[in-house]
């Protein structure tokens, strides 16, 4: 590659780009959309630059986070990325690193959710920086963001503290034209010079550490290289101003050229919403009579400037929820301005199919089995493309990773605490999410001696990201082997006295070992069962194929009870309204035969057909 070069890349690839650019020497992260792309683009411009670095998918955020921040103790460049609801998990270090610091620069990439799209909150992430005292950048497109990670590695190591890069899911899945280079020569060595009073920090200290926090973040916000920039207006608006950023921004300034107001009102860009530039917030509050704030998703420059009479999301025309899209942004705008709305056109409207498991899940065979087999069951759950067990009616709960094993618990003595009596509980979790918060609850359930059914739905992936690799599968995150860690010895070490594995496909033999499970539960030596749903992820191309496979077919026995298709709900299997019966699409049938146990009347058929 020459010197520099333009490339068209992904907002996520653009920031792994620029995490190796600019001499990173580890990189650690959980994956999750939509922030998953990042540690992939990391790992392929480490191999294309020759550039040595640690790069790990760790097995949940918080994890990913204190290697990181350890490897700037040493005075090496960090760097972790997570989802907004992964720094949920990593906030504990988080929160702490702000205070005591680090020497190498340490660069969080935190991912927002507007929307949601495929989130369970869409909160603001800024807010959680404002809250840690944390700075934190906002860009607002894919070459902003490659040119804010060395910006951010910067300040790290200037402040000796964090700093967060937020894009939001409009930044990380945009592309665009970038500047790449070959990356920066960084050569240091690791040395960790001990200090007890910073690293240890016992409760004594943290006063004066908290102190020397607000310290930097006064001396971050007097900076002037942050203070925003300015799109200047010709003064026929000279009291009015409209202050943006992240993507937010560029829809704006979008906008407001359609309306032929760009360049009559002054338009401000920040790049740093937190800490926001102390004098940027006098000349504002001292040289505008209306001044409007547009930002996602919460009021965080909006608030610093402490002024009752600016228009946002707190006191204004701006939504406090959803994401900012140009439709909106364009009320917001015409609003401010006292324009008059566009007329909108009817859209037309279609008739949507719901999200679906794929056809041959072999977590759908396992959720019809449980429903099936526990029909007056409970069923906690947990995040994953799994939650769609819910079409199933195989689940019930769904809050955050981990937890539908804790809620499990919560269940059981719930109603176990009244006669002595409860139902059949079943909690599903996928094998990633194990290894990433089913751990610690598991352990606790046996303690507790709780009785309810765990079944770990384990497809040798994490699917819904990916496909990146889980501990058990024994790849790294370059694709080089690493030491296996095997579920079912987990399992044995924390306590649980009885496990069965079993691929879904043998609907026979897997309710045999629900039922079995159940049965154990109300034993009297009975506690936590487990039993893992193993059975590899169609979508994963790693995974091996089966020795057989089958062809389906619809016989004319079928009476169009449309069982298979409510109770199943496979893609596969579509309804034929001239005949009247359910036939199958051969082009998505992938032929594992779940469904003929599914058929009342045994209309569905297979033959067996050689493997390619």
């Amino acid at each position: 590659m020459s010197k520099l070069e333009q490339r068209i890349l992904m907002g996520n690839e653009a920031i792994g780009r620029g995490i190796v650019e600019a001499g990173c020497s580890l990189a650690a992260s959980y994956p999750g959309t939509p922030a998953s792309e990042v540690l992939a683009s990391v790992v392929a411009f480490s191999k294309e630059t020759e550039t040595g670095m640690h790069i790990e998918w760790s097995v949940n955020e918080k994890v990913a986070y204190e290697i990181a921040l350890a490897n700037s103790y040493t005075g090496k460049r960090s760097a972790v990325a997570m989802k907004q609801v992964g720094l949920n998990v990593a906030s504990d270090p988080f929160m702490r690193s702000a205070y005591i610091g680090v020497k190498g620069g340490l660069v969080l990439v935190v991912a927002d959710d507007p929307g949601p799209h495929s989130s369970q909150t869409e909160q603001d992430s800024r807010f959680f920086a404002q809250f840690a005292r944390v700075p934190v950048f906002d860009p607002a497109s894919p070459r902003e963001a490659k040119e804010m990670v060395p910006r951010s590695f910067e300040l790290s190591e200037k402040y000796e503290i964090p700093v967060m890069l937020r894009p939001t899911t409009a930044v990380c899945h945009a592309r665009q034209n970038v500047d790449c280079a070959q990356p920066v020569q960084i050569d240091r060595k690791a040395r960790f010079e001990k200090n007890l009073g910073r690293w240890v920090a016992t409760p004594n200290f943290l006063t004066n550490l908290h102190r020397l926090l607000n310290e930097k973040m006064a001396d971050i916000a007097g900076e002037e290289g942050f203070f925003p920039s300015l799109v200047a207006g010709d003064g026929s608006r000279g009291k009015e101003c409209v202050i943006s950023s992240g993507v937010a921004y560029a829809h704006t300034c979008d906008l407001l050229e359609n309306m032929g107001l760009l360049g009559k009102v002054d338009l401000y860009k920040v790049d740093m919403p937190y800490p926001l530039n102390s004098r940027f917030i006098e000349d504002i509050n001292a040289g505008y009579d209306r001044i409007l704030v547009i930002e996602e998703t919460y009021p965080v420059i909006e608030t610093q400037f402490l002024n009752r009479d600016i228009l946002g999301r707190n006191s204004g025309p701006v939504p406090n929820e959803g994401e900012l899209t140009p439709d909106v942004i364009e009320k917001v705008l015409r609003t401010f301005f006292d324009l008059p709305s566009e007329e909108e056109g009817e859209s037309p409207k279609g008739k949507g199919r719901r999200p679906t498991l794929c056809a041959g899940c072999p977590h759908r065979a396992a959720f019809y089995a449980i429903r099936d087999t526990f029909p007056k069951g409970i069923y906690p759950s947990d995040i994953g493309c799994y939650t769609l067990g819910m079409n199933l009616g195989a689940v019930d709960t769904c809050h955050c990773m981990g937890a539908c094993i804790s809620q499990a618990a919560g269940f059981y003595n719930a109603y176990a605490a009244d006669n002595g009596d409860f139902p059949t509980i079943v909690a599903t979790i996928g094998d990633s999410t194990f290894f990433h918060a089913g751990i610690p609850p598991l352990i606790n359930a046996v303690f507790t001696k709780a009785r309810f059914i765990v079944v770990i739905l384990d497809n040798s992936t994490t699917a819904m990201t990916g496909n990146q690799p889980t501990p058990q599968v024994g790849l790294l995150a370059d694709g080089t082997p690493g030491n296996q860690v095997l579920i079912p010895d987990l399992v044995k070490a924390c306590g649980v006295r009885f496990l069965r594995e079993c691929d879904p496909y043998n609907l026979e033999e897997f309710v045999g070992h629900l039922k079995e499970a159940d049965k154990y539960c109300r034993s009297e030596e009975g506690g936590v069962a487990v039993v893992i749903s193993k059975h590899p992820c169609l979508m994963d191309r790693g995974a091996q194929k089966p020795e057989r496979e089958y062809r389906i077919t619809v016989t004319e026995e079928c009476t169009g009870c449309k069982k298979c298709l409510t109770h199943f709900e496979c893609p596969a299997l579509i309804f034929d309204a001239e005949t009247e019966r359910v036939a199958v699409d051969p082009y998505i049938c992938n032929g594992c035969a779940v469904c003929l146990a599914v058929c009342p009347v045994g209309a569905i058929v297979m033959e067996e057909k050689e493997v390619e």
